[in-house]
């Protein structure tokens, strides 16, 4: 039990340690965090994004970030740059370079090479004062008074420092683009993350088959349609018009309150004013309306018209749940 407490007192430690980090990093922005952001804003040209060991692990992330949110850009370990991949900056670039000391030999070598093409450089460095800090156009500091590791070595508290100052460059790129939830699902149309920004619930109900009874169908014309159909629901129309739903919960009620169901139809044992949903609505909005009112179907409407059905196996089947 003392392992298990002292474990999580490590672990609230860090996480205390680095949370006071991350909160200490806005009283370190100045103007040339806004002015990089314009910088990359006006930009004709990428972002090229450098670093070196554990650095270059943060870059290629904020790269993967900063393409999902309409900031082109490309990833280029300082390494390979100084052995062939400097040819991947371009005229109008700018080069973003992270290091946590700013003093390392790789960065050394590889900032004049950046300077002697013109390129604007951005550093992000724990050190103002290093190399790296007084050779850059812009410089955003992610200081860290120290690492969460108890060595004070391995770079943790430091590479979260980055991370967070690259999602802020990000958000406010995102925000000066004013970039949208369908500009998002353009750079994302794979995964469930996409498919909850563009899927629509006539996308899903047009596949299904379309269920209904008239208002005096017969109830084993209903059991029938229901099981034909097996969505396990029928819309009960007329003229075109949901006037109710009979779910096979509302068969298992019927038959538990009664003994003779030959003279019963579909008005007998709907349940009117259904849940509905337009089918041009999202069906994000369609799962959020299932949830709402615990339910697995949802009849479809078409300009007030019944369309279809959507079951939630079919926002399960897309990875939208």
């Amino acid at each position: 039990m003392n392992n298990k407490n002292s474990i999580l007192n490590i672990a609230k430690k860090t996480i205390d340690l680095e949370s006071n980090a991350i909160a200490n990093l806005a009283t370190l922005l100045t103007n040339d965090f806004s002015e990089s952001v314009e910088l990359i804003y006006n930009s004709k040209g990428r972002v090229i994004i450098t670093g070196i060991g554990k650095s270059a692990i943060i870059a290629s992330k904020i790269v993967a970030t900063l393409n999902s949110t309409g900031t082109p850009s490309v990833f280029m370990h300082a390494a390979d740059a100084i052995h062939g991949d400097l040819g991947l900056i371009l005229e109008d670039d700018v080069v973003i370079c992270i290091s946590k000391s700013g003093n390392t030999p790789e960065i050394k070598v590889l900032v004049p090479l950046i300077k002697s093409a013109n390129n604007k450089m951005i550093a992000i460095t724990g050190n103002v004062k290093s190399f790296l800090g007084q050779q850059a156009d812009y410089v955003l500091n992610t200081f860290v008074e120290q690492e969460a590791c108890p060595n004070n070595l391995a770079p943790t508290t430091s590479t979260t420092a980055q991370l967070v100052m690259g999602d802020a460059l990000a958000v406010c790129l995102l925000e000066l683009r004013g970039f949208s939830s369908r500009d998002f699902a353009k750079y994302h149309p794979g995964g469930a993350l996409g498919k909850r920004l563009y899927l629509r619930v006539n996308d899903l109900s047009s596949v299904n088959e379309k269920p209904q009874v008239q208002l005096n169908t017969n109830i084993k014309q209903v059991i029938i349609e229901i099981s034909e159909k097996m969505l396990g629901v029928t819309a009960v129309v007329e003229n075109d018009k949901i006037v109710g739903i009979i779910t096979d919960g509302d068969l298992r009620r019927m038959l538990s309150k009664n003994d003779s169901f030959t003279n019963l139809t579909a008005k007998d044992i709907m349940s009117s004013n259904p849940k509905r949903i337009d089918e041009n609505a999202m069906a994000i909005d369609a799962m959020e309306l299932m949830e709402t009112n615990g339910i697995s179907q949802l009849l479809v409407e078409n300009n007030g018209k019944y369309a279809g059905v959507v079951h939630i196996h079919d926002l399960i089947k897309e990875g939208i749940i």
